[in-house]
């Protein structure tokens, strides 16, 4: 697969949770989470489920850091 995203990120899913039409799936990078939400039909569509090997790619226009 390739792809333009250029921040990929490895990891496991932790957990998907089933809402009407979307669908959040947690994976673990590293130590840390990162939560997505994207279509159930993408979920089934892929097969996710908890303990997969995925690959999260972020791909935005604007990246926000703060400082607390």
């Amino acid at each position: 697969m390739e792809i333009s995203g250029r921040n990929q990120f490895r990891g496991k899913v932790a957990g998907v949770a089933f809402g009407g039409v979307m669908a959040e799936v947690r994976v673990m990078v590293d130590g840390n989470e990162i939560a997505a939400i994207i279509t159930r039909s993408s979920v089934e569509r892929l097969g996710i489920k908890v303990g997969d090997e995925v690959v999260a790619i972020v791909k935005a226009t604007d990246v926000m850091i703060g400082k607390p």
